[in-house]
């Protein structure tokens, strides 16, 4: 059984293109208000337009965060320089924090990439 992470976005296009970079994977699902990618063990993240969503979503966007674990601090660090590179958004570099590394980066709308190693 999948299960389901959806975000509620501006464009679902110009989200597929910025996840479809950041992930390296291409979506298995797209139309006009909503794309799909598959992660890992069983994980979709979805990409709903906002102004698509039943019931309504509320006008604010950018409210999630989405946590990315990574083996070691310094796979983080390689990670931020892999996405700095690209051009992402980065709200927090990488810092050691009480439960490991880890940086914060933002998606087109605001949600936050954090990218971790416990430690």
């Amino acid at each position: 059984m999948s299960h389901f992470l959806i975000l509620h976005v501006a464009s679902p296009a110009a989200s597929a293109a910025f996840y479809a970079g950041l992930l390296e994977r291409q979506p298995v699902e797209a139309s006009p208000g909503f794309v799909m990618f598959a992660l890992s063990d069983g994980l979709m993240l979805g990409l709903w337009a906002c102004d698509g969503v039943v019931p309504a979503a509320s006008a604010a966007i950018g409210g999630s965060e989405l946590a990315f674990p990574v083996g070691a601090a310094d796979a983080v660090d390689a990670t931020h320089a892999a996405w700095s590179g690209r051009g992402v958004t980065i709200l927090q570099p990488p810092t050691d924090l009480d439960f490991g590394r880890s940086f914060v980066a933002a998606d087109p709308d605001g949600h936050w990439l954090r990218v971790f190693a416990p430690g």
